[in-house]
Order: C-alpha cells, then sequence, then structure tokens
C-alpha cells in the first residue's frame, strides 16, 4: 500500500484548513465516520464541522482549570454552533498528564506517563495530542474502540496534525494502534 502523508514546514494555526481538507478527503476515502478534534476554544472544531457533514465529531477541550481558577476555555459562541451541528465536546483530565503532573509540580521528577507523552513528541506536539484525545474520548464513552476513527490535534492554537488511529481506553493505552498519518508538521 502506497499513501501520501503531507509535511507542512512549520507547525501552527496556519496549517488548520489544510489540515481540515485533507482529513475529509481521507476520512471519505475510508469511510471513517468518528473524528475528534483537539480544540480549547472550540474555534478549530467549528471549521471542521463547517466542512465535514454525515460524520460523528468530538471537540476535545481543556478541562475546566487548565489555566488556572475554574475557568473553562471554550467560548460560548462556538459552543453553541458546535452543539447545533451535533459536535458532542469532550472535557476532561489530559490522558497524558492528569495527575501525574500534580505529581511532578509538587514532588519533582516525571512519571511514566509524562515519558510516553514526551516520547510521543518526538514526533510532534500534534501526535501527542491526537493519540491523548483519543483516549479521553473513548474514557468518556463518546467514541468507538472497535474501529479506526481520525484524531487531529496540532501546536498551541489550531490544527497541524492528523492520524487515523483505533482508539483504547486509557486502562488499555499500549493496545493503541496509529495506523496512518495524514498531515504533520516536519520536526
Amino acid at each position: 500500500m502506497e499513501k501520501t502523508v503531507h509535511y507542512f514546514e512549520n507547525p501552527g494555526i496556519e496549517n488548520t484548513d489544510k489540515t481540515i481538507e485533507l482529513v475529509k478527503a481521507r476520512s471519505q476515502e475510508l469511510g471513517i465516520k468518528n473524528i475528534v478534534i483537539a480544540s480549547a476554544s472550540g474555534k478549530s472544531g467549528v471549521k471542521l464541522a463547517r466542512k465535514i457533514s454525515n460524520t460523528h465529531i468530538v471537540n476535545v477541550t481543556h478541562h475546566a482549570g487548565f489555566k488556572g481558577g475554574d475557568k473553562i476555555e471554550i467560548e460560548p459562541e462556538y459552543r453553541e454552533e458546535l452543539e447545533e451541528k451535533g459536535v458532542e465536546i469532550c472535557m476532561g483530565s489530559h490522558a497524558l498528564s492528569g495527575v501525574g503532573r500534580g505529581i511532578s509540580n509538587k514532588f519533582g521528577g516525571v512519571t511514566p506517563v509524562e515519558v510516553v507523552a514526551q516520547t510521543l513528541r518526538l514526533f510532534s506536539q500534534g501526535v501527542k495530542v491526537c493519540v491523548e484525545i483519543s483516549i479521553m474520548a473513548a474514557d468518556a464513552g463518546l467514541i468507538p474502540t472497535d474501529s479506526e476513527i481520525i484524531a487531529i490535534g496540532g501546536t498551541g492554537t489550531g490544527v497541524d496534525t492528523a492520524l487515523v488511529l483505533k482508539p483504547v481506553h486509557m486502562s488499555n493505552f499500549f493496545d493503541l494502534k496509529v495506523h496512518e498519518i495524514i498531515a504533520m508538521p516536519r520536526p
């Protein structure tokens, strides 16, 4: 089998539209009906929902308090449009940091989960995010774990990475399979 991977020269928001275009094409080719996207504000999730129909989309945002206090980052106007378009919203603790980060912050050192996250970052921040949000959405019961999905993540704001993968629940982490890289920035 021969497939094309799209590499962006640089990571970042300027790759969002192209990433969504590539995801739309590949989801149609493979008949994939479940897509998860990392979008803290909801803006990239809205862009995806406007471009792709007849697909179950989950917008994964940060947990409450991620940036301090009890703040919820998803912006109300984007949340409203996502809900109108039938996009489910997943807000939960990060699968690849969570309590481990709290332990590291308090006592120093690193946890095994943080080592896994850093290892995925060797490919790109977006690859780590794609793996993480697929686990979060699976653990929330929002996507199936018995079929391939597309996960979309990024570096900072916007999206620049897309993977075809078979998600798992957190307790089965090492059974997760990345089948294809659709797009990613060159490290």
